[in-house]
């Protein structure tokens, strides 16, 4: 039980550290914002973009103060399926325009993505002198001087324009708009308030890299106007149902005659007065409609305009692990930026490898057209003779509301043996991107002995692992208890000298004996003579100022020792003194050695 205890709590951790592991990857998407140049001339356009790791909700762009909006946001998508892990990305850019020197920190952008408001990074431009900006924020001080006017003054006379070439499509369907400007007054200075959100639209703007607008002459309702087109963009409807075009807005510092009594003035054309007006286009309403069900071909992937499709394959004859290159290349006008890759069908024997694509594409007023190719990477495992099936694209065409079905040709391809060594077991379409180093980490199933061991059997599991395991703490536990005893044990000092007594006095008798045995008699009974001093100073805790043989017999009758042995204690002490001084006769060295270990037994027993 224990073992399944163990086990649970690693799992427990194990199930710990991969859920915190999931956190971050519910949290890798980030927002990464860019510049095409970080040190840019006044009047020089350059792009800021925002990339997302995933699909946009919704964006607020930064605040682009010092810089004039040329061109955006345009938007564009990529998808990617790696090892069967299929990743979408997205950003969003904008062509800006230094207008004035410096050094400026552009503010992140705050998008919405899988409900969550994440934040991109700030960017630093530099900004060096370059060419003067036709229309720059230099005038920004005189425009917030000058009174707003009411919009309606002037509407006939300046106004923005939403124009779409349709109003009416299908889903995937492609259609432009322009927002162009109309005027016939002076303008002194404008700024952009606000740009398009194109809610339920996939759009593509139509980049212009002049700076300077292209002025035209057009009548609307009668009247001609100076034309300026301020924005183009190509949309793509993603749902089906009403989607409105929001407004574009901006702000205008307009020039008006002003009635004056000064003949000076009235001489050199009168006088004037600007006057501030925030205009905006009036929405537009795109009837989007779904695509038929009726006639919709088995996997159709949502392509929507006119296409052809052709296809090549560079080899027809190779050797078995040799690579060839299928090629599919489809052209037309429609949402080619938003093919999904087909599907190839192959034979089991042939791995087929993520395409790459390659597009050659071109935006303008009358949609996006030209080709995007994808290239497929096939190898052959075995030798022998194989087909390519037909690949089968099929798309809707919005003229027609009709669905069209395409076809590429076949093509054979004939295997031969290939190198030695080179076989390699080929895998079914979807697990091939799993084999990273085909022929290095594949083994040949071993037949032998494996050196597994069932539960229990191993030394993981066993008596003795346990055992071992247990070993530390309980080692832990007796020294810690030893320590412990010992300092209870030796806290009191007069009792430890009283313990040691014995030990002390056996050292000084071991001592005497030596000398008994070389013949030194008075060594020998000095020896005798200090080992039995220095055991009762340490027996009867007497310092040596104080140790005498009252003293002495005073302690010993305190203990009840009885005075017999007190008598032989004194009567050796005596001998041995004596003996420092004079031979000694009637006793022998050895009967004096043993009586005084008798005596210290007796003590040690009594005492």
């Amino acid at each position: 039980m224990k073992h399944y205890y163990i086990l649970s709590l690693l799992l427990l951790w194990t199930s710990t550290i991969f859920a915190n592991g999931i956190k971050p990857g519910a949290q890798d998407v980030k927002v990464t914002a860019t510049v095409s140049k970080n040190v840019v001339g006044t009047g020089e356009v350059f792009e800021i973009s925002f990339s997302v790791n995933g699909n946009i909700e919704s964006f607020n762009p930064p605040a682009l103060n010092g810089f004039q909006v040329v061109g955006g946001p345009n938007q564009s998508s990529s998808y990617s399926s790696i090892n069967g892990s299929t990743t979408s990305s997205m950003s969003v850019s904008y062509d800006l325009v230094a207008v004035k020197e410096g050094e400026f920190v552009i503010g992140p952008a705050v998008v919405g993505v899988n409900g969550k408001q994440i934040k991109s990074n700030a960017v630093k431009v530099k900004v060096v002198k370059g060419r003067a900006v036709p229309q720059g924020n230099a005038a920004q001080p005189q425009r917030d001087q000058v009174a707003d006017g009411n919009s309606t003054d002037i509407s006939k006379r300046l106004f923005l324009r939403a124009v779409a070439n349709k109003t009416n499509v299908y889903i995937g369907e492609q259609f432009s708009v322009s927002y162009k400007l109309y005027t016939n007054i002076d303008l002194v200075d404008n700024a952009l308030d606000k740009l398009p959100d194109f809610n339920g639209f996939w759009s593509q703007e139509i980049k212009n890299n002049n700076p300077n607008v292209q002025w035209e002459v057009e009548s609307y309702n009668g009247v001609k106007y100076h034309v300026a087109t301020l924005k183009q963009i190509i949309l793509f409807p993603e749902r089906f149902g009403k989607l409105t075009l929001d407004p574009l807005a901006m702000t205008f510092v307009v020039r008006q005659a002003a009635p004056s009594n000064d003949p000076i003035e009235q001489f050199f054309g009168g006088s004037y007065k600007d006057t501030k007006y925030k205009i905006k286009s009036s929405p537009i309403t795109i009837n989007v409609k779904p695509l038929p069900e009726a006639g919709k071909p088995e996997g159709f992937n949502g392509a929507v305009g006119n296409f052809s499709i052709g296809a090549n394959l560079d080899k027809t004859s190779v050797k078995a692990n040799e690579a060839l290159n299928y090629a599919l290349k489809i052209t037309g006008s429609g949402n080619l930026k938003l093919l999904k890759a087909p599907e190839l069908t192959l034979p089991a024997d042939i791995e087929k490898y993520d395409p790459k694509v390659n597009d050659n594409i071109n935006e303008s007023m009358t949609g996006v057209s030209g080709s995007r190719e994808y290239s497929y990477l096939l190898i052959p495992r075995h030798e022998g003779n194989y087909t390519i099936e037909p690949l089968k694209f099929s798309y809707f065409n919005p003229s027609t509301g009709k669905y069209v079905s395409l076809s590429t040709g076949s093509f054979a391809v004939k295997v031969a043996k290939g190198d030695p060594g080179s076989n390699v077991t080929a895998y079914a379409a979807g697990g091939q991107q799993d084999v990273k180093m085909l022929a290095k980490d594949i083994a040949y199933i071993r037949t032998g002995n494996s050196g597994l061991t069932r539960d229990g059997e191993g030394f993981y599991g066993s008596a003795l692992y346990y055992a071992l395991l247990c070993t530390g703490p309980v080692l832990f536990l007796a020294a810690f208890g030893y320590r412990k005893w010992y300092r209870e044990n030796n806290r009191d000092i007069v009792k430890v000298k009283g313990r040691n007594a014995n030990k002390v006095a056996a050292k000084h008798l071991a001592n005497a004996q030596k000398q008994l045995l070389s013949g030194d008699k008075k060594v020998f009974y000095e020896d005798v003579y200090r080992g039995l001093y220095g055991y009762l100073s340490d027996k009867l805790n007497i310092s040596a100022a104080d140790l005498n043989k009252d003293n002495i017999r005073g302690q010993l009758k305190a203990r009840a020792v009885n005075e017999s042995l007190i008598d032989q204690l004194t009567e050796t002490l005596d001998l041995c003194e004596m003996a420092r001084y004079a031979p000694i006769t009637g006793i022998s060295e050895q009967e004096v050695f043993d009586k005084a270990k008798a005596i210290i037994n007796d003590i040690e027993n009594n005492a």
